[in-house]
């Protein structure tokens, strides 16, 4: 089990491995295949000024299959640890659902954007809560400004979203804690080796993941099963 003291500042990277134990499909394995696509063919800018209605048809897919998902006790466990260390503890997800926030989550980073956020392509409006499926025949919604509505979704190519921010959490952690991540994806496979050295760090997740070298923990098996019993002493 996991301990904590008063001072410890946690900082916790959760990944598609979370949400793959709640029905959510990773699209990394398989060839990183939709329909014949590689997910980089739907999932970049590029993707989104060659064909906006194919993106949406594949982001609508998303979110039909995300809306049916729930938390698993991974979930609910950094939720508890939440009510916990309240102001000490920083979630960051490279997940795009709402799952944290169903289990409870109230501060929760997303760094590659919300899937049930929309946003314009062309001028400067807030991204919006959005829920709508947009599948062919449907065309593709557009801003009152005329440009055209996409997904609140960092994009391959795509600079992650509140990177600021999170640098300056995992600047003041004592404890790093990945959780269902793959090690692969930058920045995010980078942010264990950024605390190396000052702060302990724990992966979870059902098998090493690339950079597991740079974790001085490792306890593998499911989130879901692993995680509530090492934040059990809580």
């Amino acid at each position: 089990m996991l301990t904590f003291s008063s001072s410890d500042r946690v900082f916790v990277l959760t990944g598609a491995g979370v949400s793959a134990e709640s029905g959510i499909p990773t699209f990394r394995g398989v060839g990183g295949l939709w329909r014949n696509y590689r997910i980089e063919e739907v999932a970049s800018p590029h993707a989104w000024h060659r064909d906006p209605r194919l993106v949406w048809e594949f982001y609508s897919m998303r979110r039909r299959v995300a809306s049916a998902a729930k938390p698993n006790p991974a979930h609910f466990a950094l939720a508890k640890l939440e009510n916990i260390l309240q102001g000490h503890l920083f979630v960051c997800t490279q997940n795009v659902d709402n799952l944290h926030e169903q289990a409870g989550s109230r501060n929760v980073v997303h760094m590659h954007g919300q899937l049930f956020k929309s946003r314009c392509d062309t001028c400067s409006h807030p991204p919006f809560d959005d829920a709508n499926l947009y599948e062919p025949p449907a065309e593709v919604p557009r801003c009152e400004c005329g440009g055209r509505i996409r997904p609140h979704i960092c994009w391959f190519g795509e600079v992650p979203f509140e990177l600021d921010q999170i640098y300056h959490a995992l600047d003041q952690c004592t404890l790093f804690i990945a959780v269902g991540t793959s090690g692969v994806v930058e920045p995010a496979a980078s942010f264990v080796a950024h605390v190396a050295g000052r702060a302990r760090t724990v992966y979870v997740g059902p098998e090493n993941p690339a950079n597991a070298s740079s974790f001085t923990e490792c306890y593998l098996g499911k989130a879901g099963e692993v995680l509530p019993d090492l934040l059990g002493a809580l």
